[in-house]
């Protein structure tokens, strides 16, 4: 039954990306849903992390914008191609991540969301000040577009389908993450490490396994943006982001692979229709955070659903 259902799922969100296009010409909202396909990404990759692990980040969009900046220096300042400036992009963010999550893991709840906080800050701060490599506040230019096979993606509809595409991919991988041993194991831990442990769970090994695909989900996604928008600045990779981000997860739902796509679809479209409050983006997010947590705590798409089940089953 669930794997009929996960197919059912995947077909419609492959029909709804081929057919969009067609219903929505003009660039504008073309951009629009590639930026829905770029969080896409970056939110499945921290669900995996907040949902299922139960390990609160409040950095993400510090290994974001490390992606995002490796590859841009890498392809406009030293004229290394896209693709391997990508795949350099996603190693050397799986190494730091390696690095940060070692003794970080090893907090909980609050004290490991304060740790990631600071690590998000500090990669902040680095872009911001180290000028003469990422261009500093200003940002950094000349980052060509994306081209495989000398096939160059140098169109809206070309990005779309590009961004989409990688985003279906994470979100098949990500669905059969969460299916394997892996996925049972991360439940497991996130249910109670405790128990978890005494079943012979290696707490701190699938707590790093998924802290590390998690970030470099989270650099793929960053490349894609910087060789996209051409154009990249620390300011789309500071903390309001990675609150975002959170935002989405919970709002889409924890643990819940296909509500990632949701979340990221909402929050994405939402600041448009709050362009008036735009200064006080922050806390109309930490308001809906909270309202959701209370009243929702799984989150839109899992809690809607079960009241509709559970009124069906009364």
């Amino acid at each position: 039954m669930g794997k009929s259902r996960d197919i059912v799922y995947l077909a419609a969100v492959i029909g709804a990306v081929a057919l969009l296009p067609a219903v929505f010409r003009s660039n504008y909202y073309l951009s629009v849903l590639l930026t829905i396909g770029l969080n896409t990404i970056l939110v499945l990759g921290l669900n995996l992390l907040i949902g299922y692990a139960g390990q609160l980040s409040l950095g993400h969009a510090a290994f974001y914008g490390l992606g995002a900046y490796v590859s841009g220096v890498l392809t406009a300042t030293y004229g290394v191609h896209p693709v391997p400036a990508a795949v350099a992009a996603v190693l050397l963010v799986g190494c730091v991540a390696l690095v940060v999550g070692i003794p970080s893991l090893k907090l909980r709840g609050q004290y490991l969301a304060m740790a990631t906080l600071g690590f998000g800050i500090i990669v902040y701060i680095v872009l911001k000040e180290m000028g003469w490599l990422t261009g500093g506040p200003s940002g950094l230019t000349g980052i060509p577009k994306l081209s495989l096979f000398g096939f160059t993606f140098d169109s809206d509809l070309k990005k779309y389908y590009l961004v989409w595409s990688i985003a279906l991919c994470v979100l098949i991988i990500s669905n059969n993450i969460v299916k394997s041993r892996v996925g049972r194991a991360l439940r497991a831990l996130h249910t109670s490490e405790i128990a978890a442990a005494s079943l012979g769970v290696n707490i701190r090994r699938y707590k790093l396994i998924v802290f590390i695909i998690s970030a470099m989900l989270a650099s793929i996604a960053g490349s894609l943006f910087a060789h996209v928008m051409n154009f990249i600045s620390p300011s789309s990779f500071g903390f309001n982001v990675s609150i975002v981000l959170v935002t989405m997860v919970v709002i889409g739902g924890m643990a819940s692979i296909w509500g990632s796509i949701f979340g990221a679809s909402l929050l994405t479209l939402l600041p448009m229709s709050l362009s008036f409050f735009e200064e006080f983006d922050i806390i109309i997010y930490g308001t809906i955070l909270m309202v959701i947590m209370i009243v929702m705590p799984e989150g839109l798409t899992r809690g809607v659903v079960d009241r509709i089940k559970g009124r069906f089953a009364r």
